[in-house]
This record gives C-alpha cells, sequence and structure tokens, in this order.
C-alpha cells in the first residue's frame, strides 16, 4: 500500500515536471526553460506556471481510477493537494 502511495506520488511529480516544461516552453514563446522560470519569477506569475503544469496529474489520476490502482490514484492526489498548497503559500509571500 505505500509502495502504491509512493509511486503515484512519484508519478505525480513527474506528470507536473513535465506540465511545467510544456507550460514554460509554451508561453515562453520559445525562449530558454531556465530564463522563463527567472522571468516568472521576477513578475510574480510563477505559482500560475506551476499550477498549469499540474494539469497532467489530471491525466495521470484517471489513467490510475481507471486501472483501479486507487493507491496510486491517491498518490498523484496527495502531490496535486501538496502543489495547490504551496503556490497557494508562495503567492502570498
Amino acid at each position: 500500500m505505500k509502495k502504491d502511495i509512493f509511486i503515484g506520488m512519484l508519478v505525480g511529480l513527474i506528470a507536473n515536471a513535465i506540465g511545467l516544461f510544456f507550460a514554460a516552453n509554451l508561453l515562453g514563446k520559445g525562449d530558454d526553460f531556465t530564463l522563463v522560470i527567472k522571468a516568472a519569477a521576477e513578475e510574480g506569475f510563477l505559482g500560475k506556471l506551476i499550477s498549469l503544469g499540474a494539469i497532467l496529474n489530471l491525466i495521470a489520476f484517471f489513467v490510475f481510477i481507471k486501472k483501479r490502482q486507487d493507491y496510486r490514484a491517491r498518490g498523484v492526489l496527495l502531490i496535486t493537494v501538496f502543489i495547490a498548497l504551496s503556490t497557494f503559500v508562495f503567492k502570498l509571500f
């Protein structure tokens, strides 16, 4: 059970990282990834960019639900909630 939750959390982090990369490349108009992240942090929309990256977690979540791998889906959901809370805290400070 713990192993499946950990796998789900790992998949959620990887999906979020890939989504963040795609969102940065799409919104950055082909600029360097690190340059886009630095500009987003300076302009104050890094939290929004990270939240856009979390959209891929929906796909992973529903794939795990469809395969009846509930504990892995729970791990993806935990990471998604963690990302939402961290972007909220990031926006406050």
